[in-house]
């Protein structure tokens, strides 16, 4: 099972949340930490070294859903996850991608009272996010939507994995549809032909009695 996998199983599926999407990340610039104390939770894991960890976008099940960003953490030498910083999507004020003309791992995200500059493990994965981000946004929140800025116009715009998937679907509903339509042709064709040799048939019979 992969870290994503096991996040969504052991942080949000016991609370009845279902997650939409996540990414691993990093700081851009450490917060500085003066002390810690012997005996306490000790290094994070590499990939999440320090701050770093996963930002979780997950919705309730139940009604009306909720929509929510967490920072989930993994310490090295543990198996398990810790959820620690919750947001609720309504506080989310902005979100930077940095460079809107190259694929980029660099983003801002701001909130009500936070803001951080992280780095993801890939800039595919940062745009996979960014998409979830926005088209969660624009389904769950009725106003005061986030700022998305210097962002790529495949993350706004038609060519995002969800506008993808959903053009895939339609196409293969579509051609679905047309296949059928095609066979009930020529299944009309070939009943008509047979109606045609049956008609024949029947007046070469008549035809034949009366000589």
């Amino acid at each position: 099972m992969n870290a994503k996998s096991a996040i969504s199983k052991e942080i949000f599926a016991p609370h009845d949340e279902r997650m939409l999407g996540a990414v691993q990340v990093k700081r851009r610039t450490k917060k500085k930490i003066p002390f810690l104390a012997t005996g306490g939770q000790g290094e994070y894991l590499t990939y999440i070294c320090l701050s770093g960890g996963f930002f979780i976008f997950s919705v309730t099940n139940k009604k009306p859903a909720q929509a929510s960003i967490t920072k989930v953490k993994q310490f090295e030498g543990s198996t398990s996850f810790v959820r620690r910083t919750q947001w609720m999507l309504e506080q989310l004020r902005q979100v930077n991608g940095i460079d809107p003309n190259r694929d980029s791992p660099e983003f801002d995200l701001l909130f009500e009272n936070a803001f951080d500059q992280w780095v993801a493990s890939t800039a595919s994965e940062k745009c996979t996010f960014f998409q979830v981000l926005h088209h969660t946004c624009q389904r769950y929140l009725t106003d005061k939507k986030p700022e998305f800025i210097n962002c790529q116009s495949k993350i706004m715009g038609g060519n995002s994995i969800l506008h993808s998937a959903a053009d895939s679907v339609t196409s293969a509903v579509q051609k679905a549809s047309q296949a059928l339509n095609e066979r009930g042709e020529r299944l009309g064709r070939a009943e008509e032909k047979t109606e045609e040799l049956k008609n024949s048939a029947q007046q070469f019979a008549e035809t034949a009695h009366k000589v």
